[in-house]
């Protein structure tokens, strides 16, 4: 797509967003969970999940073939099929919109790929009568932007199509980037978030990989994404703006004790630049994380006064997803906090390989 195909967008809004989560499929769940503060956590059938957790946030009932059909469905792992429920639950809301525009309509997607099928795919090489005896029809499930890919071509989505990957810090990452594209002219909408599978091996992993000597909570799965395009765009197609982005900050930390330090810069940088103060901030979405890294965003945001909204502790430690989820749960609170109409909302975030990541949003008046 030429880079003159469509206007440079400069005032960005968020104007629709769906969830799949541990609450159901659908925003309704999610938003009335939240306000309840009602855990989306069950506990786990042992014989089933041979995990080292005893409660997790699933989708519940989520069958890939019951939801999406039996076409394009047979190889189609956990990860991608919860991409593309919500991109196609985004896309029914406005049919009239973006999908009517698929040239100029894009993805970006953060995801951490599927573990579970990654190691599936490598076993069954190892253990096969031969390493090439293996299901041909899988291995498009070991890429990483599998997901993001099938989300398009099920859907015809024609525009920019990226897979971010960073962790704790991965849907801000992907707001940003899809943030620059709109600016740059390169798509004249796109839908921007993340998604998360729960798995055995995920599951595994990730105790294995626990940083906290076993202070990790339960893992969750999901994804939200948000219809991100210009205020004009958004005027012309008769779509009222959810919230404005103000802006995005990231840095990296070296070592742990450092993390608060330089969430503070972060969070300090993204007010200056969107010209408000601490005290303007109307509510937080931390991610909190556990262990040290948490204290360490706690000490960032000390000397901030507004209320937070916490995801994780309801709906499980969906990492890749996780700051999607905290961007869905600001788009979630005007409904039961019609005060924080026209007041700014940050999002953070901070992930255990060094990655620190904010946004700042500006909720619709």
């Amino acid at each position: 797509m030429s880079a003159d195909a469509v206007t440079p967008a400069q005032d960005l809004v968020v104007s629709g967003w769906a969830v799949s989560s541990p609450y159901g499929l659908g925003r309704e769940g999610f938003t009335t969970g939240l306000h309840e503060g009602r855990t989306a956590l069950t506990g786990l059938d042992g014989e089933q999940w041979p995990v080292p957790y005893e409660r997790a946030g699933l989708i519940t009932g989520f069958d890939i073939r019951a939801v999406l059909g039996r076409k394009g469905t047979r190889s189609m792992d956990r990860v991608t099929a919860i991409a593309a429920t919500t991109v196609g639950m985004l896309l029914e809301e406005y049919a009239t919109g973006p999908a009517d525009d698929a040239e100029h309509t894009g993805l970006v997607l953060g995801t951490s790929g599927s573990v579970q099928s990654i190691m599936d795919f490598t076993r069954d090489a190892l253990t096969g009568k031969a390493p090439y005896l293996v299901d041909p029809a899988k291995f498009p499930n070991t890429v990483m932007n599998c997901p993001t890919g099938h989300s398009a071509i099920r859907h015809t989505l024609k525009g920019p199509n990226v897979t971010v990957s960073a962790g704790a810090a991965t849907g801000l990452l992907a707001l940003n980037y899809a943030s620059r594209l709109l600016r740059g002219g390169h798509a004249g909408a796109l839908l921007a978030g993340a998604a998360e599978e729960f798995s055995l091996q995920r599951a595994r992993l990730e105790q294995a990989a626990d940083h906290h000597g076993g202070e990790a909570g339960p893992l969750g799965e999901g994804a939200a994404l948000f219809l991100l395009e210009s205020a004009e765009a958004a005027r012309r197609a008769h779509r009222t703006p959810l919230a404005t982005v103000l802006g995005c900050r990231f840095r990296a930390f070296r070592s742990t004790d450092r993390a608060g330090a330089v969430l503070k810069n972060c969070i300090d940088d993204v007010l200056a630049a969107a010209g408000h103060t601490p005290d303007d901030i109307a509510l937080i979405a931390p991610g909190t994380p556990p262990g040290i890294l948490g204290k360490q965003e706690r000490t960032a945001l000390d000397h901030l006064t507004a209320p937070r909204t916490e995801v994780r502790p309801l709906i499980g430690d969906t990492t890749a997803a996780g700051a999607a989820f905290q961007l869905a749960a600001v788009l979630a609170a005007p409904a039961a906090r019609p005060d924080l109409a026209g007041r700014p909302a940050l999002v953070t975030a901070l992930d255990r390989d060094g990655t620190v990541g904010v946004a700042l949003l500006r909720l619709a008046p």
